[in-house]
């Protein structure tokens, strides 16, 4: 199958400031795919020379195999939901939806409305203003907005950071329902691990304005290539040169067969409803945190303990 969006030998330069270095990656039509990494990695940057609103210092941009390198961003057949969703707060919902048709009319643009309107289920909602909506109501007029207009690929900046915790989590899952419903390839920024790892096909860990790691999120949790990709997916133990996630830690007040172990002393348990964090220290100095379920019972400072683990789960990389 051939690419959707390819990304070749993509750089962007500032003065004193490489925002983006070489970086070259292919996103497969129909795919979910995410841009992952701390704020200063180049995430934002690669979106904005993908939409348009920048120019590459060097590289090439190809959507289904044609640079768009000098074309304007209404020239692409890219579309893009903003952080702060960028409603326009005198026009209704429908109106908002409406707004892209004016620049890039369609013969069957009412039915595309209809349609978007009852996709996100927005029908009941279509006459008010976005300030008589709530977080994920406005993201969804944000995504129909952008869906009407029928791209080739819809660009999404951190659209659900300005969300709640609790309505963070119910609007990921609509998300990824709804990319798998319209089948139109997402190219999703993120710096938010989970949102990557609970969305994605594929996922670009991006460090320093270059890629880290590609490849699905089970590959990049479970079989990091770098200690910058394992620690950024999720906590570390290090022990003796290799890494352990900690709900592949377990302790035990013996050995346990066919695993590896060390004895310790338990420093601290802290409870987190469905489970402990029971932080240890080895007998060769070693500071080191066990996801223990609650019904295994609780840990005490100061018990004797054995940190056990599966060689599989061990993960060896060189140092940072």
């Amino acid at each position: 199958m051939d690419p959707l969006l390819q990304l070749i030998s993509l750089s962007k330069h500032y003065p004193g400031h490489v925002a983006l270095a070489d970086l070259t990656l292919d996103v497969r039509p129909g795919e979910f795919f995410s841009l992952l990494g701390p704020s200063g990695c180049g995430k934002t940057t690669t979106l904005r020379l993908v939409a348009g609103f920048d120019k590459p210092t060097a590289g090439d941009v190809r959507l289904r195999g044609h640079s768009l390198n000098g074309l304007a961003p209404y020239q692409r057949n890219v579309s893009t939901v903003f952080q702060s969703y960028a409603l326009f707060p005198h026009l209704t919902v429908r109106q908002n939806i409406e707004f892209g048709l004016r620049y890039r009319p369609a013969a069957d643009g009412p039915a595309l409305v209809r349609q978007c309107l009852d996709m996100l289920e927005l029908g009941a909602k279509q006459d008010r203003q976005p300030h008589q909506l709530s977080g994920g109501e406005k993201q969804r007029v944000a995504l129909a907005r952008s869906l009407v207009l029928q791209p080739d690929l819809l660009l999404l900046d951190e659209p659900l950071s300005a969300l709640d915790p609790n309505l963070r989590k119910q609007v990921r899952g609509e998300l990824r329902a709804l990319q798998r419903r319209v089948g139109i390839t997402f190219l999703f920024i993120t710096h938010d691990k989970e949102e990557a790892l609970s969305l994605s096909d594929r996922v670009a860990l991006l460090h320093r304005g270059r890629l880290e790691q590609l490849g699905s999120p089970h590959d990049l949790y479970l079989k990091p290539d770098t200690r910058f990709a394992a620690s950024f997916l999720g906590p570390v133990n290090w022990i003796d040169g290799f890494g352990l996630r900690p709900e592949a830690t377990r302790l035990s007040s013996v050995p346990l067969p066919d695993l590896r172990s060390l004895p310790a002393t338990v420093a601290s348990s802290t409870f987190l409803g469905n489970c402990f964090h029971v932080e240890a220290r080895t007998a060769n100095g070693h500071q080191v945190v066990a996801e223990v379920s609650r019904l295994n019972g609780a840990f005490q400072p100061g018990q004797p303990v054995h940190v056990c683990w599966a060689p599989a789960d061990e993960m060896h990389l060189p140092p940072a």
